[in-house]
């Protein structure tokens, strides 16, 4: 593994937010050169010529990422990104998104803290009175907007759109160690593979994580190759990148209410409901006719934190429909990470 030298060797300054429960450390400065016109050609430089997003080449952001994800400095449920130019200047900026196991090509709640912290930061300018500011961001997966909503001169939530999101596959038998199950498939910024955890004769709680944990693994890997996991623009985005098991709840006055657990890479858990792959929820709902216009969907996640979605009119089922998720991020720590040339584990390691 590459050694984090120069400039590292002075530090990284990162700022820690949680979304919903859901960690995100962005590092804004000090990064190494992450070349490429377009943030998904800076993510493929990061990934690394025959990497892949969970299994990147070494190199400086990937050396960067383990220094910062893994321990001591970090955790198996560590999630970031890392600020780099946007395409153009239709955006303020653009992000590299990072987990424990590599980089993903979107992030639903790391659009929410990236946009409050673009706003708290004054990177965004906002005035005292100003209720609803637009922040612009480039992901891999094309551009996204959020508004980050603002009340007495502080940030109360964030509602972000997400790229198109579209149906691909219905009802794909998966064998798992615990039967046989029928997988959704949709893309929204990334591939996620929706189940109901009853099929599965699971609930979506805190005690049986370790048995929602490895069924989503086991789901994933059996969905390597299927053709709707495949996106139009590449392998890039294409896989699965998330399982989601999930669970009616009592509706709501607004509209449909669910609990999900989201088991995304190699095994990690999202504390959040997920935010793009509420999105992925958001077109099935719709394609089941759960969730008519107007209709807000009410995700709840394995920790109890919630965020509410919604499809906007005007969008097309075959080329994706438009959805907005909305949810509430708190800024936790402001750190300077150091790496001392004699620390025998270096970079860090995980368990």
């Amino acid at each position: 593994m590459p050694a984090v030298t120069g400039p590292f060797a002075d530090g990284i300054r990162v700022t820690d937010y949680h979304t919903a429960g859901e960690p995100f450390r962005i590092v804004a400065d000090g990064l190494p050169p992450a070349p490429g016109d377009t943030v998904a050609e800076r993510c493929a430089t990061a990934i690394g010529a025959g990497g892949s997003g969970t299994a990147p080449r070494p190199g400086p952001l990937d050396a960067l990422r383990r220094l910062l994800v893994q321990e001591p400095r970090g955790h198996a449920g560590m999630y970031g990104g890392f600020v780099v130019p946007p395409d153009d200047d239709g955006a303020h900026l653009g992000v590299l998104f990072w987990h424990k196991d590599g980089f993903s090509t979107a992030c639903g709640h790391g659009t929410i803290a990236l946009a409050a912290w673009a706003v708290d930061s004054g990177r965004v300018p906002a005035g005292e009175d100003d209720r609803d500011v637009p922040v612009r961001i480039d992901v891999p997966s094309g551009r996204v907007t959020a508004t980050v909503h603002r009340s007495a001169g502080r940030t109360t939530g964030v509602t972000f759109r997400n790229v198109p999101a579209r149906v691909t596959a219905r009802k794909v038998p998966v064998a798992t160690g615990l039967g046989v199950v029928e997988v959704d498939l949709a893309h929204a910024g990334a591939c996620y593979a929706s189940v109901a955890a009853r099929d599965l004769g699971l609930s979506v709680e805190k005690d049986a994580l370790p048995e929602l944990t490895r069924v989503g693994r086991e789901i994933r890997n059996a969905l390597a190759g299927h053709p709707g996991t495949w996106h139009p623009d590449g392998p890039l985005l294409s896989g699965v990148y998330g399982v989601i098991l999930h669970e009616d709840l009592p509706d709501t006055p607004e509209g449909p209410r669910q609990r999900n657990v989201t088991v995304f890479a190699d095994g990690q858990i999202d504390r959040s409901p997920c935010g793009s792959g509420t999105s992925a929820r958001l077109a099935l709902l719709a394609a089941d006719g759960l969730l008519e216009e107007g209709r807000v969907l009410t995700h709840e996640s394995i920790v109890g934190t919630v965020f509410t979605g919604r499809v906007l009119p005007g969008g097309d089922p075959a080329d994706g429909l438009v959805t907005e998720v909305t949810g509430t991020a708190h800024r936790t720590a402001e750190t300077l990470f150091t790496l001392d040339p004699d620390d025998p584990v270096g970079t860090g390691f995980p368990l």
